[in-house]
């Protein structure tokens, strides 16, 4: 961007999705300021992370409360003389309150697909609905974590499985715990390190949960070898996800690149730094897409 070019604007919306009678519908919102049908979206708050927000923007915008499972293509286009970039998500609608109409959002339509794509006013809204169409049905996700920062292991004197979460790493916990929300998992897991439980503490005393801790999640202790623990731990995530229901995984950042591939069966950039992870959406106990948060 050059020095003339004024500040991108951030955008996060979805497509939320339910069972109809003939099929999928599909929800769009009708804005009276520009008489336009599109997809529920909405600027980022400052500092929000863009799926938080694509989530909130549909639950004011529609009433809907929807779990995300899977990225679709970020739409690029000019507002009011400033770029702007909205990333968008199909959503699995599981809530809806009394919508009212306001000076935002007066109409909402849950419409089939085709339907969808024939109603709304932007090229761009139909070319996200068609690739929500492509995609495969998802029967489950799984939110991926690695653990927070825990410091340097070379000043921890005791053994490394007990390095507690330092102060930076509490504060990304507390931030990761409003993402694993989202996905409203029905489980917790953690590799058994203090370091990757105490990640989840937050999310667990906010969703009320508690924390499975799984051995399969572990690095490997002496006389493992890392292969092994890495079929072991992705065994365990496609198990959790053909079980149907949400889930959120902590592991340990030897083994997420390794249980990628495996699910995936691609080489690929799949380090994933202390704090970070993946929303990963399955077919059964086959992995369809990986999000990076």
């Amino acid at each position: 961007m050059s020095d003339d070019e004024p500040a991108q604007i951030r955008a996060a919306g979805g497509v939320a999705w339910r069972p109809g009678a003939t099929g999928v519908e599909v929800c769009l919102v009708h804005r009276p300021r520009y008489g336009d049908w599109s997809l529920p979206k909405g600027k980022l708050d400052r500092g929000e992370h863009p799926l938080r927000a694509a989530v909130r923007e549909m639950a004011e915008e529609t009433d809907v409360r929807a779990v995300p499972q899977v990225r679709l293509p970020t739409v690029r286009y000019r507002s009011e003389g400033r770029p702007k970039a909205v990333d968008y998500w199909s959503m699995r609608a599981v809530a809806a309150g009394g919508f009212q109409p306001d000076t935002e959002v007066d109409e909402v339509r849950w419409l089939p697909v085709d339907a969808a794509v024939r109603l709304v006013s932007y090229p761009h809204d139909a070319d996200v609905l068609a690739a929500f169409a492509a995609l495969p049905a998802v029967t489950g996700t799984v939110l991926l974590v690695r653990h927070a920062h825990a410091g340097k292991r070379g000043t921890w004197t005791g053994p490394d499985t007990g390095r507690p979460l330092d102060a930076e790493g509490w504060a990304q916990a507390q931030a990761l715990a409003a993402l694993v929300a989202l996905v409203r998992p029905v489980r917790l897991l953690s590799a058994s390190a203090r370091r990757c439980v105490q990640t989840l503490d937050p999310a667990a005393a906010l969703l009320d949960l508690p924390i499975e801790v799984a051995g399969e999640l572990d690095e490997p202790r002496p006389g493992q070898q890392l292969e092994e623990c890495v079929l072991a731990g992705a065994a365990l995530l496609a198990r959790l996800a053909a079980a149907g229901d949400p889930v959120a995984v902590c592991g340990q950042g030897k083994l997420i690149p390794g249980m990628l591939e495996l699910l995936t069966g691609r080489a690929d950039d799949f380090t994933t730094p202390k704090g970070g992870g993946w929303l990963l959406a399955f077919a059964g106990d086959r992995l369809l897409a990986t999000d990076r948060l």
